[in-house]
């Protein structure tokens, strides 16, 4: 995420036709978890960080490419809970990426009409990195494209115990009657209250897991693996899971 590399605002190489993409059937909400960063990094004997660096600049591209179809929010894993067990120096980088790559491209979210939002236990992050953050979000807070949804300190088992602590604090104090308690009133107190499950969950890496992300929302979600690392994942490939994703029916449970 350097200051040199090319913002999210940087023209397709690579223009985006009708005959690529129904545009009629684009995906409301993509969601990602965007794995590999450090096995790149191993290939190439860099440190872990040059991966991550790496992968900021896929980051800009999938945004790039949400946009210009119209998608109306994406949803990126950047940050589980789990990750606060890593090494406290990849952290730190970590940590430090994230603020830069925010200040870098307040300017971009802006004259795109991007949307910030971060979803998680965002108190545990650093002071500085939060506080930079909150000034991105508010910022951005009435723009009206696309929306990014950072997931940042995020655990979809921390989601769903928050979510049972609060209705219970409601049901104790009257505010809910349990037997008022369903599907609606559990989605209406996830950290995703106001944003639409995604319509499709696309994970980089090979990996057959979803890794505690969501775990609510993609009940229905199209889901796709590719072997491909995070920061070799292109415009190109972006664009066929799309497509393969408008040839599925999607059935919800019916027949």
């Amino acid at each position: 995420m350097n200051s040199s590399s090319p913002s999210i605002s940087a023209s397709s190489k690579t223009p985006i036709k009708s005959d690529i993409l129904d545009l009629s059937k684009i995906p409301e909400h993509i969601a990602i978890i965007m794995d590999g960063n450090g096995r790149w990094a191993k290939k190439r004997f860099l440190n872990r960080v040059k991966g991550h660096e790496k992968g900021a600049e896929t980051v800009k591209m999938v945004v790039r490419v949400c946009r210009e179809i119209g998608i109306g929010h994406l949803t990126l894993f950047a940050f589980s809970t789990e990750n606060w067990q890593r090494p406290k120096n990849e952290i730190t980088a970590l940590m430090s990426l994230l603020k830069k790559f925010l200040l870098t491209e307040q300017k971009s979210l802006m004259e795109n009409e991007i949307r910030l939002r971060a979803i998680g236990q965002l108190e545990k992050l650093p002071e500085d990195v939060l506080a930079t953050l909150n000034r991105t979000m508010h910022l951005t807070r009435n723009n009206h494209g696309l929306q990014i949804n950072l997931a940042l300190s995020y655990g979809g088992r921390s989601e769903i115990v928050d979510m049972v602590r609060q209705i219970a604090e409601k049901v104790q104090s009257g505010m809910i009657l349990p037997e008022a308690i369903n599907r609606e009133i559990v989605s209406q107190h996830l950290y995703t209250s106001d944003i639409p499950d995604p319509d499709l969950l696309i994970r980089t890496s090979g990996e057959m897991r979803i890794s505690n992300f969501l775990l609510w929302q993609i009940a229905y979600s199209e889901i796709c693996v590719t072997d491909t690392l995070w920061p070799d994942f292109s415009e190109d490939e972006f664009l066929a899971i799309i497509k393969n994703f408008q040839c599925r029916e999607r059935r919800f449970g019916k027949v």
